[in-house]
């Protein structure tokens, strides 16, 4: 599986209450929430984003409450993966539930800049920035949790298996 896209790059700490403002969570419809995405910290986000694009953020990406609808409205707005240095647990795990593909890599977070066009190999871990021609390793899921992704979530692999 590869994803390729332009960057959209973020901070530390972005947590899921700019994710998905809980303003918004009186609707469990994730196209409708994903209009939403991202707009209390880049208003253009879902003006822009394009399917296939690639998001990078810096430590601690999804901090904050365990609301299940952050993972979905990046998912659902168009990003093909999430690239940070590091995930709040419960975001990871959420991720790996809907079926968001996510990778931990620091120097890939430090080194791609907003705008960049980026590919991202899930099946070896590589991200290449193709704007600067540097590539990147982060660690590949095992096999059943690629699987899982490409069911597009935990209940579908689970469907599948049926």
């Amino acid at each position: 599986m590869e994803a390729r896209g332009t960057v959209f790059k973020y901070g530390d700490n972005v947590d899921t209450d700019v994710i998905i403002p809980a303003r918004y969570l009186n609707t469990q419809d994730a196209k409708e929430l994903a209009a939403h995405a991202m707009e209390d910290i880049d208003a253009d986000y879902v003006k822009k984003v394009q399917p296939g694009d690639i998001m990078v953020a810096g430590w601690n990406f999804g901090c904050g409450s365990s609301r299940e609808h952050a993972p979905l409205v990046i998912k659902t707005s168009g990003a093909a993966v999430v690239i940070a240095k590091s995930f709040a647990r419960i975001f990871y795990r959420n991720a790996i539930n809907i079926g968001l593909p996510i990778m931990e890599c620091e120097e890939a977070a430090d080194a791609i800049e907003n705008g960049d066009t980026v590919s991202v190999n899930f099946d070896t871990g590589e991200i290449k920035d193709e704007t600067t021609g540097k590539t990147f390793q982060a660690q590949p899921f095992p096999e059943f949790i690629q699987k899982m992704i490409r069911a597009g979530g935990l209940m579908n692999s689970i469907r599948e298996k049926q």
